[in-house]
C-alpha cells in the first residue's frame, strides 16, 4: 500500500469555466444541490462540530459532486469540520492515477490516495461474465474503514444519491425478499465508523447536469461500471421508464422511504400483531374493507373517460 496525505493551495478556474459556472441556470442547480445536501445533513444529524469527514472520491460524477457540495457548505456552516478527500486506486489497467491528485491539488482540499491491487483479486475470484460488485465492494469497504481510522475520520461520506437508494430498495424487494434500501446514515458492523450519504435527497439527473457544467475529470469504472447484465442496471432502466411515463412517481417513492407504516405491513418484529387487541391504537386506522383512496393522475382520469377505454 502507498498513501499520501497532502494539504494544498487552490488554483483559479479558467475564464470559460467561470462563465459557465456563473450562468443563472447553473447557479440555480448548484443552489438546489447544496440545499438538498444541507437538508439531509440537518435531518439526520450527519455532521457535527469538530468532525473529520472522509469523502470517498472514485472519480465519478457523484463523488465529485458530493465533495464540491460539502466544501461549499463548509464555508457557511454553523459548525467547523475537516474534510479529507480519499481515493482508492484499485490498480485497474489504464487507470489514470494522476488525475485525482491533480484535481485535489487544484481545488485546495486535503487528500489521501490509497493504492491496493483489488482489481487482480476480483478478476481472479470472479468468473468472466459474472458481476464483480459484491466482492469488489467488500474489499473496498475494508480498506476505507482502515483508512478512516488512520486519519482519525469521524464520518465517512459516500456519494450515493436518491436514485441509488430507490434502486437498492427494488433490488432487495425483487431479489432479496426484503423491504430495505440504503439508509442516509449508518454505523458500521464493527461499531467503529459512522457512514453518511449527504446526497440522499439529490437526483442523479441533477448531479449529472452539475458534473457536466463543472467539467469534472471523470474516470470511468472499467471493472464493474460497464457490466450491462448487472441487475442494478435493469432496475435503473425500469425506474427511468417510470419517470418518463408517470411524472411524480419517483418523487412519491422517495417520500415513501420516510413514511413507513409498520402496522400495515406484515413484520411482527416491527408491530405486535400477536398482541393486537381492540384497545390497540393503530396509526393508519381500519382499511380492511374500504379501498385505499389515492390521488388519480390527470392523464389516467382522461383516459378512463374516453370511449372504449375499458376495451
Amino acid at each position: 500500500m502507498t498513501a499520501a496525505l497532502a494539504p494544498v493551495e487552490s488554483r483559479p478556474a479558467s475564464t470559460g469555466e467561470t462563465d459557465t459556472r456563473h450562468s443563472n441556470t447553473f447557479l440555480r442547480l448548484k443552489k438546489k444541490l447544496e440545499r438538498g445536501v444541507g437538508e439531509a445533513i440537518g435531518d439526520y444529524n450527519m455532521i457535527g462540530n469538530g468532525d473529520t469527514v472522509m469523502v470517498c472520491v472514485s472519480g465519478g460524477k457523484d463523488s465529485y459532486t458530493l465533495l464540491s457540495c460539502l466544501l461549499a457548505l463548509r464555508e457557511r456552516a454553523p459548525v467547523d469540520f475537516r474534510i479529507v478527500a480519499m481515493n482508492l486506486d484499485q490498480k485497474q489497467p489504464g487507470f489514470p492515477d494522476h488525475v485525482l491528485p491533480q484535481y485535489f491539488e487544484s481545488i485546495g482540499v486535503e487528500y489521501r490516495i490509497v493504492t491496493e491491487d483489488t482489481y487482480s483479486i476480483v478478476k481472479d475470484k470472479i468468473p468472466e461474465g459474472k458481476t464483480t460488485c459484491s466482492l469488489c465492494s467488500r474489499l473496498r469497504r475494508g480498506i476505507i474503514y482502515r483508512t478512516a481510522k488512520e486519519i482519525g475520520a469521524t464520518r465517512i461520506a459516500l456519494g450515493h444519491h436518491r436514485d441509488d437508494m430507490l434502486e437498492t430498495l427494488f433490488l432487495n424487494m425483487f431479489f432479496g425478499g426484503k423491504i430495505k434500501a440504503m439508509p442516509p446514515k449508518l454505523v458500521s458492523d464493527d461499531g467503529n465508523h459512522v457512514v453518511i450519504r449527504p446526497l440522499a435527497y439529490c437526483t442523479e439527473a441533477d448531479i449529472a447536469r452539475f458534473a457536466r457544467a463543472m467539467d469534472f475529470p471523470i474516470i470511468p469504472c472499467n471493472l464493474c461500471g460497464s457490466q450491462e447484465n448487472a441487475q442494478r442496471k435493469q432496475i435503473k432502466t425500469m425506474l427511468q421508464g417510470w419517470a418518463r411515463e408517470h411524472p411524480g412517481r419517483i418523487e412519491s417513492l422517495a417520500t415513501a422511504l420516510k413514511n413507513v407504516v409498520p402496522s400495515h405491513l406484515a413484520d411482527s418484529r416491527l408491530f405486535d400483531f400477536v398482541g393486537l387487541t381492540r384497545q390497540t391504537v393503530v396509526e393508519e386506522g381500519d382499511t380492511a374493507f374500504d379501498p385505499l383512496e389515492l390521488p388519480q393522475p390527470a392523464s389516467a382520469t382522461i383516459r378512463l373517460m374516453m370511449p372504449g377505454a375499458d376495451d
